[in-house]
Protein backbone atom coordinates (compact mmCIF):
# COMPACT_ATOMS: atom_id res chain seq x y z
CA UNK A 1 0.00 0.00 0.00
CA UNK A 2 1.86 2.76 -1.10
CA UNK A 3 2.13 5.76 1.90
CA UNK A 4 1.17 9.57 0.28
CA UNK A 5 3.55 11.98 1.91
CA UNK A 6 2.24 15.44 2.91
CA UNK A 7 4.27 18.10 2.13
CA UNK A 8 3.90 21.49 3.34
CA UNK A 9 3.61 24.77 1.10
CA UNK A 10 6.10 27.32 1.42
CA UNK A 11 3.75 29.66 2.97
CA UNK A 12 2.05 27.50 5.41
CA UNK A 13 5.43 26.59 6.77
CA UNK A 14 6.72 30.35 7.23
CA UNK A 15 3.35 31.26 9.19
CA UNK A 16 4.27 28.07 11.50
CA UNK A 17 7.65 29.16 12.12
CA UNK A 18 6.79 32.25 13.11
CA UNK A 19 3.85 31.44 15.34
CA UNK A 20 6.25 29.35 17.22
CA UNK A 21 9.24 31.85 17.22
CA UNK A 22 6.38 34.36 19.23
CA UNK A 23 5.58 31.77 21.85
CA UNK A 24 9.48 30.95 22.68
CA UNK A 25 9.83 35.25 22.73
CA UNK A 26 6.91 35.28 24.91
CA UNK A 27 8.61 32.95 27.58
CA UNK A 28 12.20 33.98 27.06
CA UNK A 29 10.23 37.62 27.96
CA UNK A 30 8.80 36.00 31.56
CA UNK A 31 11.59 34.62 32.39
CA UNK A 32 13.57 37.82 32.33
CA UNK A 33 10.67 39.27 34.28
CA UNK A 34 10.20 37.04 37.11
CA UNK A 35 14.33 36.93 36.94
CA UNK A 36 14.12 40.67 37.29
CA UNK A 37 10.98 40.45 40.18
CA UNK A 38 13.30 39.37 43.28
CA UNK A 39 16.97 41.79 43.27
CA UNK A 40 19.39 40.91 45.51
CA UNK A 41 19.97 43.67 48.16
CA UNK A 42 23.06 45.00 48.44
CA UNK A 43 24.74 44.93 51.83
CA UNK A 44 24.49 48.19 54.23
CA UNK A 45 28.18 49.51 55.71
CA UNK A 46 27.34 51.33 58.35
CA UNK A 47 29.88 54.78 58.63
CA UNK A 48 31.81 55.49 61.94
CA UNK A 49 30.31 59.00 63.16
CA UNK A 50 32.14 60.75 66.78
CA UNK A 51 28.72 61.26 68.74
CA UNK A 52 28.57 62.89 72.36
CA UNK A 53 25.55 63.25 75.10
CA UNK A 54 25.09 67.31 75.55
CA UNK A 55 27.06 68.78 77.92
CA UNK A 56 26.63 67.14 81.28
CA UNK A 57 27.49 70.30 83.40
CA UNK A 58 24.34 71.50 82.93
CA UNK A 59 24.65 74.34 80.49
CA UNK A 60 27.45 75.72 82.42
CA UNK A 61 30.35 76.68 80.76
CA UNK A 62 34.10 77.41 82.06
CA UNK A 63 35.60 79.98 80.37
CA UNK A 64 39.37 82.04 80.76
CA UNK A 65 40.05 85.34 80.47
CA UNK A 66 43.25 86.65 80.46
CA UNK A 67 44.83 89.33 82.62
CA UNK A 68 47.02 91.40 84.60
CA UNK A 69 47.60 92.09 88.28
CA UNK A 70 46.92 95.26 90.01
CA UNK A 71 46.26 97.34 92.95
CA UNK A 72 42.51 97.38 94.02
CA UNK A 73 43.89 101.05 94.80
CA UNK A 74 46.23 102.80 91.89
CA UNK A 75 46.39 106.77 92.56
CA UNK A 76 47.82 109.11 89.55
CA UNK A 77 50.04 111.20 91.54
CA UNK A 78 50.20 114.65 89.87
CA UNK A 79 50.93 118.60 90.77
CA UNK A 80 48.06 120.87 91.73
CA UNK A 81 50.03 123.96 89.98
CA UNK A 82 51.81 124.01 86.93
CA UNK A 83 55.79 124.32 86.22
CA UNK A 84 58.82 123.03 85.14
CA UNK A 85 59.88 119.81 86.76
CA UNK A 86 63.08 120.88 89.05
CA UNK A 87 63.80 116.62 89.99
CA UNK A 88 62.51 113.44 90.49
CA UNK A 89 63.30 111.55 93.87
CA UNK A 90 61.83 108.06 93.25
CA UNK A 91 61.74 105.97 90.18
CA UNK A 92 59.41 103.05 89.06
CA UNK A 93 58.95 99.75 90.87
CA UNK A 94 60.62 101.90 94.29
CA UNK A 95 58.73 101.60 97.31
CA UNK A 96 57.50 104.60 99.22
CA UNK A 97 56.40 105.89 102.34
CA UNK A 98 53.55 108.39 103.30
CA UNK A 99 54.26 111.94 103.03
CA UNK A 100 58.00 111.03 101.18
CA UNK A 101 58.75 113.67 98.87
CA UNK A 102 58.75 111.74 94.92
CA UNK A 103 59.36 115.40 92.90
CA UNK A 104 59.36 118.98 92.39
CA UNK A 105 59.06 122.00 90.80
CA UNK A 106 60.74 125.00 90.17
CA UNK A 107 59.35 127.45 92.69
CA UNK A 108 61.21 130.79 91.77
CA UNK A 109 57.75 132.05 90.25
CA UNK A 110 55.42 130.92 92.96
CA UNK A 111 57.93 132.65 95.80
CA UNK A 112 58.10 136.22 93.85
CA UNK A 113 54.17 135.96 93.71
CA UNK A 114 53.95 135.07 96.93
CA UNK A 115 56.46 138.19 98.24
CA UNK A 116 54.01 140.21 96.23
CA UNK A 117 51.12 139.23 97.81
CA UNK A 118 52.98 139.71 101.20
CA UNK A 119 53.64 143.38 100.00
CA UNK A 120 49.97 144.05 98.90
CA UNK A 121 49.24 142.12 102.80
CA UNK A 122 50.73 145.14 104.74
CA UNK A 123 49.58 148.17 102.50
CA UNK A 124 46.36 146.64 103.24
CA UNK A 125 46.86 146.37 106.59
CA UNK A 126 48.46 149.53 106.89
CA UNK A 127 45.29 150.88 105.41
CA UNK A 128 43.01 149.43 107.55
CA UNK A 129 44.78 151.00 110.81
CA UNK A 130 44.48 154.23 109.16
CA UNK A 131 41.10 154.08 108.42
CA UNK A 132 39.99 152.67 112.04
CA UNK A 133 41.99 155.97 113.40
CA UNK A 134 40.00 157.95 111.44
CA UNK A 135 36.92 156.17 112.20
CA UNK A 136 37.99 157.01 116.27
CA UNK A 137 38.59 160.49 115.83
CA UNK A 138 35.53 160.98 113.92
CA UNK A 139 33.58 159.23 116.68
CA UNK A 140 35.30 161.64 119.25
CA UNK A 141 33.93 164.77 116.88
CA UNK A 142 30.51 163.41 116.33
CA UNK A 143 29.66 163.27 119.78
CA UNK A 144 30.90 166.84 120.13
CA UNK A 145 28.84 167.38 117.55
CA UNK A 146 31.38 168.40 115.91
CA UNK A 147 31.06 167.09 112.44
CA UNK A 148 27.60 165.95 110.98
CA UNK A 149 26.09 162.33 111.26
CA UNK A 150 26.60 161.95 107.56
CA UNK A 151 30.53 162.14 107.81
CA UNK A 152 30.94 159.74 110.32
CA UNK A 153 28.87 157.31 108.06
CA UNK A 154 31.55 157.87 105.19
CA UNK A 155 34.26 157.26 107.72
CA UNK A 156 32.46 153.77 108.78
CA UNK A 157 32.37 152.90 105.64
CA UNK A 158 35.86 153.88 104.46
CA UNK A 159 36.76 151.59 107.65
CA UNK A 160 34.23 148.17 106.13
CA UNK A 161 36.07 148.85 102.63
CA UNK A 162 39.51 148.76 104.90
CA UNK A 163 38.19 146.12 106.24
CA UNK A 164 37.53 143.78 103.31
CA UNK A 165 40.69 144.96 101.39
CA UNK A 166 42.87 143.44 104.08
CA UNK A 167 40.80 140.26 104.17
CA UNK A 168 41.39 139.90 100.45
CA UNK A 169 45.35 140.69 100.90
CA UNK A 170 45.39 138.25 103.47
CA UNK A 171 43.37 135.49 101.62
CA UNK A 172 46.13 135.99 98.46
CA UNK A 173 49.20 135.40 100.75
CA UNK A 174 47.41 132.40 101.68
CA UNK A 175 47.02 131.30 98.31
CA UNK A 176 50.42 132.71 96.87
CA UNK A 177 52.14 130.76 99.92
CA UNK A 178 49.59 127.43 99.24
CA UNK A 179 51.01 127.58 95.40
CA UNK A 180 54.54 127.24 96.10
CA UNK A 181 53.85 124.67 98.74
CA UNK A 182 52.23 122.20 96.34
CA UNK A 183 55.50 122.72 94.36
CA UNK A 184 56.16 119.58 96.26
CA UNK A 185 55.03 116.30 95.05
CA UNK A 186 54.56 113.15 98.14
CA UNK A 187 53.04 110.56 98.83
CA UNK A 188 49.54 110.04 100.17
CA UNK A 189 50.13 106.88 101.64
CA UNK A 190 52.57 103.93 101.54
CA UNK A 191 52.95 102.67 98.43
CA UNK A 192 54.91 100.93 95.23
CA UNK A 193 55.30 103.53 92.27
CA UNK A 194 54.04 101.42 89.19
CA UNK A 195 55.06 104.10 86.41
CA UNK A 196 56.78 107.62 85.89
CA UNK A 197 55.12 109.67 83.25
CA UNK A 198 57.58 112.94 83.43
CA UNK A 199 61.22 113.48 83.28
CA UNK A 200 63.05 116.57 85.50
CA UNK A 201 63.18 119.21 82.81
CA UNK A 202 59.85 119.03 81.41
CA UNK A 203 57.07 121.53 82.05
CA UNK A 204 53.82 119.81 83.35
CA UNK A 205 50.47 121.12 83.57
CA UNK A 206 48.59 121.29 86.82
CA UNK A 207 46.87 117.83 87.10
CA UNK A 208 49.28 115.96 84.24
CA UNK A 209 50.18 112.21 85.61
CA UNK A 210 53.82 112.35 87.13
CA UNK A 211 53.72 108.60 88.71
CA UNK A 212 51.61 105.94 89.38
CA UNK A 213 51.58 104.49 92.27
CA UNK A 214 49.67 101.42 93.82
CA UNK A 215 48.56 101.37 97.47
CA UNK A 216 49.38 98.96 99.92
CA UNK A 217 46.69 96.31 100.40
CA UNK A 218 44.90 94.25 98.14
CA UNK A 219 45.44 93.18 95.01
CA UNK A 220 43.20 92.50 91.59
CA UNK A 221 43.52 90.82 88.36
CA UNK A 222 41.65 93.74 85.42
CA UNK A 223 39.79 91.45 82.67
CA UNK A 224 37.74 92.25 79.94
CA UNK A 225 34.46 90.28 79.65
CA UNK A 226 32.87 89.60 76.39
CA UNK A 227 29.88 91.32 75.18
CA UNK A 228 28.53 88.37 74.27
CA UNK A 229 27.90 86.87 77.02
CA UNK A 230 27.75 90.03 79.63
CA UNK A 231 24.34 88.57 81.29
CA UNK A 232 26.23 85.85 82.68
CA UNK A 233 28.36 87.17 85.11
CA UNK A 234 27.31 88.95 88.17
CA UNK A 235 29.37 91.01 90.87
CA UNK A 236 30.16 88.57 93.90
CA UNK A 237 30.33 85.67 91.75
CA UNK A 238 32.99 83.06 92.40
CA UNK A 239 36.39 82.48 89.94
CA UNK A 240 39.79 80.60 89.98
CA UNK A 241 43.05 82.31 89.29
CA UNK A 242 45.77 81.15 87.76
CA UNK A 243 48.99 82.52 87.51
CA UNK A 244 51.28 82.36 84.50
CA UNK A 245 54.63 81.46 85.95
CA UNK A 246 52.49 78.76 88.16
CA UNK A 247 50.28 77.12 85.91
CA UNK A 248 48.57 74.10 88.12
CA UNK A 249 47.89 76.09 91.12
CA UNK A 250 44.41 77.90 90.97
CA UNK A 251 43.93 80.76 93.79
CA UNK A 252 40.25 81.88 95.15
CA UNK A 253 38.74 85.05 93.89
CA UNK A 254 35.44 86.94 93.12
CA UNK A 255 33.93 89.69 90.43
CA UNK A 256 34.33 92.48 92.67
CA UNK A 257 32.94 95.30 89.95
CA UNK A 258 31.86 95.39 86.13
CA UNK A 259 31.79 98.27 84.37
CA UNK A 260 28.62 100.15 83.21
CA UNK A 261 29.51 100.41 79.53
CA UNK A 262 31.04 97.81 77.22
CA UNK A 263 34.16 99.68 75.32
CA UNK A 264 33.21 101.23 71.72
CA UNK A 265 36.24 99.81 70.25
CA UNK A 266 36.95 96.23 71.98
CA UNK A 267 33.32 95.46 72.70
CA UNK A 268 34.18 93.98 76.27
CA UNK A 269 33.32 94.88 79.77
CA UNK A 270 36.28 95.93 82.29
CA UNK A 271 36.21 94.22 85.14
CA UNK A 272 38.14 94.13 88.49
CA UNK A 273 38.41 90.23 89.80
CA UNK A 274 39.38 90.28 93.85
CA UNK A 275 41.61 88.12 95.12
CA UNK A 276 41.52 86.50 98.20
CA UNK A 277 43.71 87.14 101.57
CA UNK A 278 45.86 84.29 101.88
CA UNK A 279 46.90 84.60 97.72
CA UNK A 280 48.23 88.48 98.13
CA UNK A 281 51.60 86.20 99.31
CA UNK A 282 51.32 84.99 96.07
CA UNK A 283 51.00 87.52 93.52
CA UNK A 284 52.98 90.33 91.86
CA UNK A 285 51.93 93.63 90.62
CA UNK A 286 51.94 93.44 87.25
CA UNK A 287 52.15 89.52 86.73
CA UNK A 288 50.21 88.02 83.55
CA UNK A 289 47.06 85.69 84.41
CA UNK A 290 44.18 83.98 83.46
CA UNK A 291 40.56 83.94 85.10
CA UNK A 292 38.19 80.96 85.05
CA UNK A 293 34.84 81.85 85.47
CA UNK A 294 31.69 79.15 85.22
CA UNK A 295 29.06 80.52 83.15
CA UNK A 296 25.92 79.85 81.95
CA UNK A 297 22.17 78.99 83.12
CA UNK A 298 21.52 75.89 84.91
CA UNK A 299 19.34 73.69 83.38
CA UNK A 300 21.01 74.76 79.33
CA UNK A 301 22.69 71.75 77.49
CA UNK A 302 25.33 72.71 75.11
CA UNK A 303 27.10 71.45 72.80
CA UNK A 304 30.14 71.54 70.37
CA UNK A 305 30.32 74.01 67.27
CA UNK A 306 31.28 71.12 65.42
CA UNK A 307 27.87 69.55 65.46
CA UNK A 308 26.22 72.45 64.44
CA UNK A 309 24.19 72.31 60.76
CA UNK A 310 22.39 74.28 59.03
CA UNK A 311 18.58 73.69 59.17
CA UNK A 312 15.63 73.05 56.17
CA UNK A 313 14.25 76.75 57.17
CA UNK A 314 16.60 80.13 56.84
CA UNK A 315 18.01 81.10 60.09
CA UNK A 316 17.45 77.51 61.42
CA UNK A 317 20.16 75.50 62.86
CA UNK A 318 20.01 71.83 63.35
CA UNK A 319 22.29 68.79 64.53
CA UNK A 320 22.19 64.87 63.67
CA UNK A 321 21.12 62.58 66.20
CA UNK A 322 21.78 58.51 65.97
CA UNK A 323 18.77 56.88 66.73
CA UNK A 324 19.76 54.05 68.84
CA UNK A 325 17.11 51.67 67.68
CA UNK A 326 18.42 51.61 64.45
CA UNK A 327 21.44 53.24 63.93
CA UNK A 328 20.08 55.58 61.53
CA UNK A 329 20.65 59.72 61.61
CA UNK A 330 18.12 62.03 61.98
CA UNK A 331 18.06 65.33 61.58
CA UNK A 332 16.58 67.68 64.23
CA UNK A 333 15.69 71.28 64.75
CA UNK A 334 17.20 73.54 67.57
CA UNK A 335 16.82 76.83 68.97
CA UNK A 336 20.72 77.88 70.13
CA UNK A 337 21.99 80.80 72.50
CA UNK A 338 25.01 82.79 72.45
CA UNK A 339 27.87 81.52 70.71
CA UNK A 340 31.05 80.64 72.83
CA UNK A 341 34.31 79.75 71.65
CA UNK A 342 33.74 76.11 71.72
CA UNK A 343 30.38 75.46 72.47
CA UNK A 344 26.98 77.01 72.22
CA UNK A 345 24.12 76.67 74.52
CA UNK A 346 20.73 74.41 72.98
CA UNK A 347 18.04 75.95 74.61
CA UNK A 348 15.39 73.75 73.04
CA UNK A 349 15.15 70.84 70.54
CA UNK A 350 17.22 68.20 72.58
CA UNK A 351 17.49 65.88 75.56
CA UNK A 352 20.41 65.13 77.98
CA UNK A 353 20.16 61.31 76.66
CA UNK A 354 20.60 62.24 72.77
CA UNK A 355 23.21 60.94 71.15
CA UNK A 356 24.38 64.11 68.99
CA UNK A 357 27.34 64.18 66.42
CA UNK A 358 30.06 66.37 67.31
CA UNK A 359 31.83 66.75 63.87
CA UNK A 360 31.57 65.68 60.20
CA UNK A 361 27.79 66.24 59.82
CA UNK A 362 28.25 68.08 56.66
CA UNK A 363 29.37 64.74 54.96
CA UNK A 364 26.32 62.79 56.28
CA UNK A 365 22.49 62.84 55.11
CA UNK A 366 19.23 61.99 56.51
CA UNK A 367 18.39 58.19 57.26
CA UNK A 368 21.96 57.03 56.86
CA UNK A 369 23.19 53.86 58.92
CA UNK A 370 26.06 54.70 61.02
CA UNK A 371 28.29 53.56 63.79
CA UNK A 372 28.02 55.68 66.81
CA UNK A 373 31.58 55.94 68.86
CA UNK A 374 33.29 58.24 71.62
CA UNK A 375 36.20 60.15 71.37
CA UNK A 376 38.33 56.92 71.82
CA UNK A 377 36.82 55.09 69.25
CA UNK A 378 34.57 52.68 71.00
CA UNK A 379 30.95 52.20 70.15
CA UNK A 380 28.56 53.49 72.70
CA UNK A 381 25.54 51.86 70.93
CA UNK A 382 25.10 47.99 70.40
CA UNK A 383 25.19 47.09 66.63
CA UNK A 384 21.88 47.58 64.54
CA UNK A 385 20.91 44.54 62.81
CA UNK A 386 20.27 45.42 58.99
CA UNK A 387 18.00 43.44 57.20
CA UNK A 388 17.24 43.72 53.76
CA UNK A 389 13.34 44.62 52.63
CA UNK A 390 11.60 42.21 50.60
CA UNK A 391 9.98 43.79 47.42
CA UNK A 392 6.18 42.39 46.73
Amino acid sequence: MAVKSRHLSPLAFATLFMTHLRWIGCCLLLSLLAACGKPETAPVHAVPVLVEHPAGNGGVAISAYPGEVRAREETALSFRVSGKLLRREVDAGQRVDKGQLLAELDVADYSLQARAAQAQYAAAEADLVRARDEHKRYQTLASQQLVSQSALDAQTAALKAAQGQADAARANLDVARNQAAYSRLLAPEGGMIASREAEAGQVVAAGQTIYTMAADGAREVAIALPESAIRDFSVGQAVEVELWNQQGKRLSGSIREIAAAADPQARTYAARVSLAAEALDAVELGQSARVFIAHGKDGVMSIPLAAVQPGKQPQQASVWVVNPADGKLQARAVTLGAYGPESVPVLQGLKTEDWVVAAGGHLLREGQQVTAVDRSNRPVLAPAAVSAKKGE
